[in-house]
């Protein structure tokens, strides 16, 4: 990732609209900002929510609130909470998500 173009601004998450995004089961509500090629997002997934897809997309992920479940491809399964964070990048290794009780991330991509 190379950050460039990108002049010095501030963002008040609670002002961006929430989008929301479909799950399996539940639904991710994404704030999002995008500066050049990078985007940036406040996401908050409900209670029991599940991915409907596998993500091969690269992201650096901050779990700021509840509890994240990220399951990769081969199986492997790690459990996020308030201050842990995972990083991969793009097509390294297919993951998906779910949130038994809800969690809200803060994600760069």
């Amino acid at each position: 990732m190379k950050m460039q173009h990108i002049p010095f601004g501030v963002t008040h998450w609670s002002t961006i609209t929430a989008e929301p995004h479909a799950g399996l089961q539940g639904q991710a509500l994404w704030r999002t900002q995008t500066f050049d090629d990078i985007r940036v997002r406040m996401v908050e997934y409900s209670p029991g929510y599940v991915a409907d897809h596998w993500c091969e997309k690269g992201h650096v992920l901050l779990c700021l609130e509840g509890e994240l479940v990220t399951e990769l491809a081969d199986g492997r399964s790690f459990v996020l909470t308030p201050g842990m964070s995972y990083q991969v990048a793009d097509h390294a290794e297919a993951h998906r998500s779910t949130s038994p009780h809800g969690a809200k991330l803060f994600i760069v991509d």
